[in-house]
């Protein structure tokens, strides 16, 4: 039995044995009473009676423990020229001071705090410092529009604000008081007070009153130490897309959590106290969270905050760069920042321009990653690259290669094998177990690991109708996908991306994966729209790499003819179109079903997540050349 079979088989059939060693590695005020509490199934909760404090571990007892002056967090803004490192006795300061000055704007235990932050280390030491005072924080994306943050406002209902004068995208300052002001207007919750970072950039105007500025308020406070709260009440709430509009509030509880992004950084991501794990993400996903934020500072290694991109910032080199500069051993990305360096430098030259000696791993994940992107970044890394596969839900990987516990060899297009504490199974339409290969629903028997998502805020039937009741005794992810006969999974994509074409169920995550490997793609995205002969066709949208001259015409004819030589002429795929960019949420995930309501000409409005408006004009236009968004 290999290694990954021992532990992965130990922790389904002891799973409070493996977790109990786990949490060993957590320092707790009081030890739990029950490792796993059963009693409100399908609402299972990990180290019942146990208490702790996030913050301490992450920064108080490394502090005790003799890494005061080893980094903690990195700072790395190409676009304002900054770089800045933070030692845990400086994370410290900073994180007690602030709890103090939130503490008196009458924060306290279970009140909650919206933070709405660029990528600035303020940010993260507003969550820490939350943390430390046994708030909730709900991190909102800086620059998400005023409605969307008044939803959340009103949902969470939070005693204070944190914001700050403004972001910075790329070349672009976009003020962030405007969007808070709106927000606040229209939101029924009026929060008591806001605390704004004002940047150098833009000066924000402070409502008397209301408005507190960060520096003069953390001054002005005195540090404060950590509150004792129960491994099962709520760290932070992050608000995630809703099929109603209405966005669903992912609670996370403190213990849980701690244990599993703590285990998770050694098991999974091979990263040792002492060294620097990159995420390029934001704070403001659930990435950010586990892995800019909590995970490395709970495992004594050092966090990085990017205020970048991967390529304009100032070009296709900057991950390189920041890897070489700062020794960064592994970086943890979405597929979407590769396919955009890929085009850029499709030839990895500025891969070569940069030591990366050190580095040892990338890990993939966010969305589904086609073989071809992940085989560049072998050839040009020569590192394992690994794609794993998590949803803000579950907070840390479902599947991948722990290459921490064993390098289990890739299998292109899978995710690898079930990570520890999870048991993935696969669900035919009937509801029962799918033979070995055939694609259904994804799901994972109950109860979940620790560091899976506790419940929908103040929401517990909502949580049961969408996770719960359509496969009773199971989680249900959303996504389809199979299992081959060596315990492979393979994601192939939302279960509303799978068409019926004619009554042939199609993934139209397998179409995209024969799309991405032509030689002159650089990413692209398959959709279905409605047809009345065969109930839906497949529609492909294909960005070129940099520098292709090649005709269109010639790249769509081969394109058709490579998806029927693959997959079959069942798929019906007649349609190709070729576009500029795909539309995108600012994390890098293509906006699938906003292209879907364009082609079928359904109204839709502009998701509040999307990195260009514009974009979708061109897609428009392009749906109209071929043929359809006739009434959009």
């Amino acid at each position: 039995m290999s290694a990954y079979d021992d532990i992965h088989r130990r922790s389904l059939a002891d799973p409070v044995g493996f977790w109990a060693e786990a949490a060993a590695e957590i320092d707790w005020f009081k030890p739990w009473d029950k490792v796993l509490d059963d009693s409100r199934a399908p609402f299972f909760r990990w180290f019942a009676g146990g208490e702790l404090n996030t913050c301490y571990n992450a920064l108080d007892r490394h502090v005790a423990g003799g890494r005061a002056d080893q980094v903690a967090l990195i700072y790395d803004s190409p676009v304002t020229g900054t770089v800045q490192t933070f030692t845990f006795r400086e994370m410290l300061d900073l994180v007690s001071r602030f709890a103090g000055a939130l503490g008196r704007l009458g924060v306290s235990k279970g009140d909650r705090v919206v933070i709405y932050m660029p990528m600035v280390p303020q940010a993260v030491v507003a969550m820490l410092a939350c943390a430390r005072l046994g708030a909730i924080h709900s991190v909102v994306f800086g620059g998400f529009a005023p409605h969307e943050l008044a939803t959340r406002v009103n949902d969470a209902t939070p005693k204070v604000v944190v914001s700050a004068s403004c972001g910075i995208e790329g070349a672009r300052v976009l003020p962030y008081k405007p969007l808070l002001d709106a927000a606040l207007d229209l939101a029924i919750h009026k929060p008591a007070a806001c605390v704004i970072l004002q940047r150098p950039q833009v000066a924000a105007t402070l409502v008397p009153g209301r408005d507190h500025d960060w520096d003069e308020l953390a001054a002005a406070a005195s540090p404060v130490d950590c509150v004792p709260v129960a491994a099962t009440d709520p760290l932070y709430i992050l608000y995630t897309s809703g099929t109603t509009g209405q966005p669903k509030g992912i609670v996370r509880d403190n213990g849980g959590h701690a244990v599993a992004t703590n285990w998770t950084m050694q098991h999974f991501y091979t990263i040792e106290p002492g060294e620097t794990m990159w995420a390029a993400s934001d704070v403001g996903w659930q990435v950010g969270h586990s892995y800019i934020t909590y995970g490395p500072m709970i495992h004594g290694s050092a966090g990085t905050l990017y205020e970048g991109k991967p390529v304009g910032t100032p070009d296709a080199g900057a991950f390189w760069r920041v890897i070489s500069q700062h020794r960064i051993p592994v970086l943890f990305t979405a597929p979407t920042a590769f396919r955009a360096i890929k085009r850029e430098d499709p030839d990895g030259e500025l891969i070569r321009q940069y030591d990366l000696s050190h580095f040892r791993a990338l890990f993939l994940a966010g969305e589904r990653c086609d073989p071809d992107t992940l085989q560049w970044a072998e050839t040009h890394l020569k590192v394992p690259v690994i794609d794993h596969w998590w949803q803000t839900e579950t907070g840390w990987a479902i599947a991948g290669i722990p290459l921490g516990i064993e390098r289990l060899p890739v299998k292109y297009g899978s995710t690898s094998k079930p990570m520890p504490g999870w048991n993935v199974q696969v669900l035919g339409a009937d509801g029962h177990p799918a033979a070995s290969g055939d694609e259904g629903a994804l799901v994972m028997k109950l109860p979940m690991p620790p560091g899976a998502f506790m419940t929908l805020w103040n929401a517990d039937q909502r949580c049961r109708d969408a996770y719960y009741e359509e496969n009773p005794g199971f989680y249900t992810t959303g996504d389809s996908g199979f299992i081959d006969d060596e315990g492979y999974i393979f994601v192939m994509g939302r279960l509303d991306d799978v068409i019926n074409v004619a009554g042939h169920r199609l993934s139209t995550g397998a179409m995209e994966e024969v799309l991405a490997s032509h030689q002159s793609v650089a990413e692209c995205a398959v959709i279905g729209v409605s047809d009345q002969m065969k109930g839906q066709l497949p529609v492909g949208f294909v960005v070129l790499k940099s520098g292709v001259s090649r005709q269109h015409e010639e790249i769509v004819k081969e394109l058709i003819a490579l998806v029927r030589e693959r997959i079959g002429p069942v798929a019906a795929f007649k349609t190709a179109l070729i576009v500029s960019r795909l539309p995108k949420t600012r994390s890098g995930k293509i906006l699938r079903g906003t292209m879907h309501k364009i082609a079928d000409s359904v109204e839709y409005n502009v998701p509040a997540t999307i990195d260009d408006p514009a974009i979708l004009d061109e897609i428009e236009a392009a749906l109209k050349t071929a043929g359809y968004a006739a009434k959009a």
